[in-house]
């Protein structure tokens, strides 16, 4: 076999080569098993066309299916027939398959759209009313007491079938979650998301939403990471038809959609959930120990398939363009990632080769189905190859998101002062990744904006955002804080990766964090909203902050700067805080010091003409409109470029 071009781009993985290596073979082992007892990949993630609902055309009538190879008796149980635990006993088959018929002479007009179900199973743990496992819609009441709901027939209508040929070359991705997408302090809805915020999204120049918290979730505070039925988009938002109309109107106005997919553990709640569904642990093996969660066992090829299915699910009855995988770093290890990983060969050490392989499965599949799929792994270790190729001992994923950026900006903000960043060492964090392995930069996620931290906005500007926003107002607390906030996402959008993200909300330094109702807070929704008012009132700064991203988005994409690799540190001054770099054909100055300069020296390579094309010092994005943005710079004789860089500003030059 010849050397994984992977080794030969970084020599350090020599001494795991065998590792590498055994991630491909026990992946084509896994994936020959597949094939040879399912006959392809694509059929064997088809179990959600087995179990639960599904219509048997020829026999005219829907069979219910369930996997329970250790219950005793389970039984159909549902307003249908009024909740009889005894009348509708299910059959065990192969493989523990259980299975009932109900034919449509007899349940027409009793097993209809909207009905609520469950099963009530039988097992060494007592005898309890389940939610299925793969169910497709779910219910919730005033008690926050959750059902299954048998869906009927999918008869939404797509209109999106020439946006899904399409390839997002460098998704801009703006992160969201439609519960508290609202200003009104109460559960925001599909419908609302799509006629509303979208609109908003596809103002900003984002080509991309991520959707947070769509799976159902029981308690509405885990942020959607505690799952409870995986196939179900959560009911609180409304029906799943409502999910659909969201993701049609994103493509009808050229919006691509993004799942963020919890496969990394499942909710521990036995009345929602899957723990014990048969009186085992099934799906599981074992207990989270941060997230008090159950994990799944991946080792498993019932798990494997229940996880495969759901992916596919999600393409193609939702229509999704892509899934953000979350929890990666927690599936890799059997530590769950509870530990820093600064040397090589703690990644290769107690690794979950089965969820290893099961990401590889996952990841095949969906290019399967749809070659331009978006796939994003949300891990912080770092492990090699996770967006490399399979064959070249990688896991599949398109993107990996650069957690690290934000932890960087989040402890400077916190430990140093504005006269301690270290240029060098900034510059070096954002573009420290591994080589042919694509990042997605971000300065801020929903993670920053958790109650107990900070957004960004508030780590520089802090009390003051509540009575210094005024543009009527001087306040140089708050001057310091825009003219950084630019500043910050300017350097980390194009310095760190070769995508973006933005959290709702974030784009115009909405002012607080995220806390959804619980006790704590008597069951307040005031925190667990987004206030776009703020960004839309004139006579406050926020709009400052929202011009300068509109404009940042639009640079992004009108240079194709994030396709650029030839990126060059030109400069260092950690005295005055200047850094200077080129990537492309532009050249980007970043002051980020508090004394201005006249005739600043910027020495170049060769001769050339330079204008500027952004500067956020401008007057819409809060600045004081100190650069003339006609002139046009030329090299001196040594090739030195002179500038005027004033104090806490970006300049980007582009070469005529």
């Amino acid at each position: 076999m010849h050397q994984l071009k992977i080794i030969q781009e970084d020599p350090y993985l020599k001494n795991y080569e065998r590792q590498l290596i055994n991630r491909i073979e026990w992946y084509q082992n896994t994936k020959d098993y597949i094939e040879k007892h399912f006959g392809t990949l694509y059929n064997f993630s088809n179990a959600h066309l087995t179990f639960s609902f599904n219509y048997d055309e020829k026999n005219k009538g829907w069979w219910f299916r369930e996997w329970l190879p250790h219950a005793h008796q389970v039984f159909l149980i549902g307003d249908f027939n009024d909740w009889n635990r005894s009348s509708h006993p299910l059959k065990r088959g192969n493989f523990g398959v259980w299975e009932i018929f109900l034919p449509d002479v007899e349940y027409k007009d009793k097993l209809v759209a909207g009905s609520e179900v469950k099963i009530h199973v039988i097992a060494d743990n007592g005898a309890l009313d389940r939610i299925p496992a793969y169910i497709r819609e779910t219910s919730e009441d005033e008690n926050h007491n959750f059902n299954g709901v048998f869906s009927g027939f999918n008869t939404f209508k797509w209109t999106d079938e020439n946006f899904r040929k399409q390839k997002i070359e460098t998704p801009l991705i703006y992160e969201a979650h439609i519960g508290m997408a609202t200003e009104k302090e109460e559960v925001g809805s599909y419908r609302d998301f799509a006629d509303k915020i979208l609109p908003r999204i596809k103002n900003l120049g984002y080509n991309t939403v991520q959707l947070m918290a769509i799976q159902e979730h029981p308690y509405y505070g885990s942020y959607g990471y505690q799952v409870s039925n995986f196939f179900a988009p959560s009911c609180r938002f409304g029906k799943p038809d409502d999910l659909r109309y969201l993701i049609n109107k994103a493509h009808e106005i050229g919006l691509a959609v993004i799942l963020d997919v919890i496969h990394s553990h499942s909710v521990k709640n036995r009345n929602e959930g899957l723990i014990e569904f048969d009186g085992t642990s099934l799906y599981f093996t074992g207990h989270h120990p941060e997230w008090d969660s159950a994990i799944f066992d991946y080792a498993k090829l019932e798990v494997k398939r229940f996880l495969a299915s759901n992916l596919r699910y999600w393409m193609e009855e939702f229509h999704f363009d892509g899934f953000r995988f979350d929890g990666v770093t927690s599936m890799l290890y059997h530590h769950h990632g509870l530990t820093d990983f600064t040397e090589y060969h703690q990644y290769f050490e107690h690794v979950n080769n089965d969820a290893v392989i099961y990401l590889q499965l996952g990841n095949d599949l969906i290019h399967e189905i749809n070659p331009n799929i978006i796939s994003i792994a949300e891990d912080m270790s770092g492990m090699p190859g996770i967006c490399r190729s399979v064959k070249d001992g990688g896991l599949g994923f398109d993107y990996r998101l650069a957690m690290g950026i934000p932890d960087f900006w989040y402890n400077l903000l916190e430990n140093k002062s504005d006269e301690q960043w270290h240029m060098g060492d900034l510059y070096w964090r954002l573009t420290n990744r591994r080589l042919n392995e694509k990042n997605i930069a971000y300065a801020e996620s929903h993670d920053q904006a958790m109650v107990g931290d900070k957004t960004l906005a508030f780590w520089l500007m802090d009390k003051e955002m509540y009575t210094a926003m005024e543009k009527s107002q001087e306040n140089i607390i708050i001057d310091r804080g825009i003219a950084l906030h630019k500043m910050i996402r300017l350097i980390t959008a194009t310095l760190g990766g070769e995508a973006y993200l933005n959290f709702m909300g974030n784009e115009f330094g909405h002012p607080e964090w995220i806390d959804f109702p619980r006790e704590g807070n008597n069951w307040s929704y005031h925190y667990a909203r987004r206030q776009w008012s703020l960004a839309e009132n004139k006579n406050l700064k926020y709009e400052f902050l929202l011009n300068f991203d509109q404009k940042l988005i639009d640079f992004i994409k009108k240079t194709a700067l994030l396709n650029q690799k030839d990126d060059y540190k030109i400069l260092e001054d950690n005295e005055n805080k200047i850094l200077a770099f080129s990537k492309g054909s532009h050249l980007f100055a970043f002051n980020f010091g508090t004394e201005s300069f006249s005739d600043f020296a910027i020495p170049l390579k060769e001769k050339g003409s330079y204008k500027i094309c952004l500067s956020t010092d401008d007057e819409p994005f809060g600045g004081f409109e100190r650069i003339d943005k006609d002139l046009v710079y030329k090299t001196q004789k040594n090739n030195d470029l002179l500038i005027y860089l004033p104090s806490r500003t970006a300049l980007v030059f582009e070469k005529k």
